[in-house]
């Protein structure tokens, strides 16, 4: 393998890294359900119950509002979990 090739290889290899660590302002149930290994109904259940913070936003297919999840709220689900279920109906947090 020349040095051409190799640079072309390693090039192609950090357009898939960048790609795959864009960060958006919001994400959708599906989305976020891909990024966290997850169903969509899990993560919708999640919005529902309110274990994660999520937002509903008119989303153009319909009357229906769609959850949509804050880049801020994925990071803090990374690192501390889901809000526990009793907090989330009593609204303390």
């Amino acid at each position: 393998m020349t040095l051409e090739e190799r640079l072309e290889r390693i090039e192609s290899m950090l357009v898939v890294l960048v790609e795959r660590q864009t960060v958006k302002d919001w994400y959708s149930v599906d989305e976020l359900a891909q990024l966290v290994g997850k169903a969509e109904f899990t993560v919708r259940e999640w919005c529902r119950l309110g274990r994660i913070k999520a937002e509903k936003q008119l989303s153009g297919r319909g009357a229906f509002p769609a959850w949509c999840i804050s880049h801020q709220e994925l990071l803090r689900y990374q690192r501390e979990g889901l809000i526990p279920l009793k907090d989330a109906i009593v609204g303390t947090r």
